[in-house]
């Protein structure tokens, strides 16, 4: 009786391990996507749907920066960012969130955004940058000496300026700003690659953070 009782014993423990190994393996993988989910609340915080992309959306690395179109830093990282983009191509997708916490720089954001309605996004976002020094003064954005500018562009600029009191694009401002604050992204420019933070700021460390989500999941 003993010896059946050990015997049943044992095949009750090797079916359990079986069934263990089967469930194991039907669990998904997390290479197969990127570390950030979206859909969820948190996730929600680094993505928003109104959020500017350049990438596939498809990929598994997320680049989400924080950034102030009158932060002289965010001038100076942005030919870095882009460098990085392309060279990864879809393997890599940037997020651009807004953190207007200069002075008057909420105006030149509410003017990016209304850029986008007319797919001019990219252009006016480098003409802010490489005119940076004409419209920021002690670290304030005019948005005034900014206007005349944009006839260097293909724009509508009346449309421009109607499209600019939408108040979405201060709903957009909002919300960014409160995801930052939560976020505890508190300075421009704020990196943070499939929800992590850079340990130091720096281009290296950028860099670094960027390639080995990339390895991770790109393998």
């Amino acid at each position: 009786m003993k010896q059946s009782h050990f015997f049943l014993i044992a095949i009750a423990l090797i079916v359990i391990a079986l069934g263990a190994a089967l469930s194991l393996e039907s669990q998904p993988t997390t290479s197969t996507t990127h570390a950030m989910d979206t859909t969820t609340a948190n996730g929600a915080q680094f993505v928003r749907p109104h959020s500017p992309r350049v990438g596939a959306e498809q990929a598994k690395v997320i680049l989400v920066e924080f950034l102030d179109p009158a932060c002289e830093t965010c001038r100076q990282f942005h030919p870095f960012v882009k460098r990085i983009q392309q060279r990864h191509g879809d393997k890599i997708m940037v997020v651009i969130r807004y953190a207007p916490f200069h002075q008057g720089s909420d105006q030149m954001v509410a003017i990016l955004e209304a850029s986008r309605k007319q797919g001019k996004f990219g252009e006016v976002l480098e003409l802010m940058f490489d005119s940076q020094h004409l419209w920021t003064q002690h670290h304030v954005a005019h948005a005034d000496r900014f206007w005349p500018l944009l006839e260097n562009i293909d724009i509508d600029i009346t449309r421009l300026k109607q499209d600019i009191q939408d108040p979405a694009i201060r709903q957009v401002i909002e919300q960014d700003l409160s995801d930052a604050q939560g976020l505890g992204a508190n300075k421009t420019p704020t990196f943070f690659v499939n929800g992590q933070g850079l340990p130091r700021f720096g281009h290296q460390e950028l860099v670094q953070l960027i390639e080995a989500e990339i390895a991770k999941h790109y393998p």
